[in-house]
């Protein structure tokens, strides 16, 4: 298990709970709208903020049972959206399939990709395929310039995402309006992001100038004190200043908007968590229950389980994996 896991409980800040005033918004909402699926931490990079700590030599690979069992509780729980990540999740070999599957059944299924995944030959064909199932793609881009995004992600990999922007604009991505395509922004550091609109119209601006690229939305989403990120902060001797920074910036208003109370998130072995961050750091719902044992179920609301890394999504102007959340 990673040392990385709860790096964030371990400085001076208080606990989350302690902000909280309002005890409804520790629980989720009466229906959730996204189910949000890890299919796996193998992945063809290993960026420097990853929180899930994916990468090359990574093997937790979601399997297709555990799929069948989104699939089926997709159905029964009345979701509008999958959210389909990793890792690389084109590498999960059932991950087609399930793609194939749940669009026929959800109307919004979104898959976040780091693009250049799709330069290799093996998944060449990814974006066709994408674009004719209608599936909406997030796709990291942390700056619209070569020097700071493969600071983060490694050498050449701006320009192998710059190729398949490309590519997916021809094919109608960020044009057609049924062919959705949404870059996010994360921070080269210990810092929080831009105000999220101003630098939106930032990256429209430069990546058309520069590439012709359009695209529909960024997210800016700071990057959580969880995995690789926490690592980092440690070694850097950052991890107290930037919970501080992170404790100091919370904003209350964020809380009834947290991504926690709207969705249901699965890890690559069928454990269910209340969001993403929460897999990193290893905190299952508070039954946990594996994604199996809630087929046949019905929904019931949930206590969430908070840690100090919360203070990542309720800092300034919100974070989530949809982006600003003010």
């Amino acid at each position: 298990m990673s040392e990385n896991l709860r790096l964030a409980e371990t400085t001076s800040v208080p606990a989350f709970e302690e902000c909280i005033k309002d005890e409804s918004v520790k629980y989720t909402l009466d229906n959730l709208e996204v189910l949000q699926i890890n299919v796996g931490r193998l992945c063809n990079l290993a960026c420097k903020h990853c929180h899930v700590e994916a990468g090359p030599a990574r093997t937790e690979v979601m399997s297709r049972e555990t799929l069948e069992a989104c699939l089926q509780l997709y159905k029964e729980w009345g979701f509008k959206t999958v959210d389909i990540t990793g890792g690389a999740p084109e590498m999960n070999p059932h991950f087609e399939w399930f793609v194939d599957e749940v669009t026929k059944v959800c109307d919004h299924v979104i898959v976040r990709s780091n693009l250049v995944i799709m330069k290799e030959e093996k998944y060449a064909h990814i974006p066709q395929f994408l674009a004719d199932r209608k599936v909406e793609i997030v796709a990291s881009l942390p700056y619209y310039r070569a020097k700071e995004t493969d600071r983060q992600r490694g050498d050449g990999v701006f320009d192998g995402v710059i190729e398949i922007l490309q590519k997916l604009n021809s094919l109608g991505y960020g044009k057609d309006p049924e062919l959705v395509i949404n870059l996010v922004y994360n921070p080269n550091g210990a810092f929080f992001p831009p105000e999220q609109g101003a630098m939106e119209k930032e990256y429209k601006q430069r990546l058309m100038a520069d590439f012709g690229i359009v695209f529909n939305n960024l997210f800016t989403i700071t990057n959580n004190p969880t995995g690789r990120f926490a690592g980092f902060l440690k070694r850097s001797g950052n991890l107290e200043s930037y919970l501080q920074k992170l404790y100091g910036a919370f904003n209350a208003a964020t809380l009834p908007t947290m991504m926690c109370r709207n969705q249901l998130s699965v890890g690559w072995d069928g454990r269910v968590y209340d969001c993403d961050f929460n897999q990193a750091a290893d905190l299952p719902v508070l039954k946990k229950e594996n994604i199996a044992d809630l087929v046949g179920k019905p929904y019931t609301k949930r206590k969430i389980c908070f840690g100090k890394h919360c203070y990542g999504c309720t800092a300034g102007q919100g974070s989530s994996c949809g982006g600003a959340t003010e």
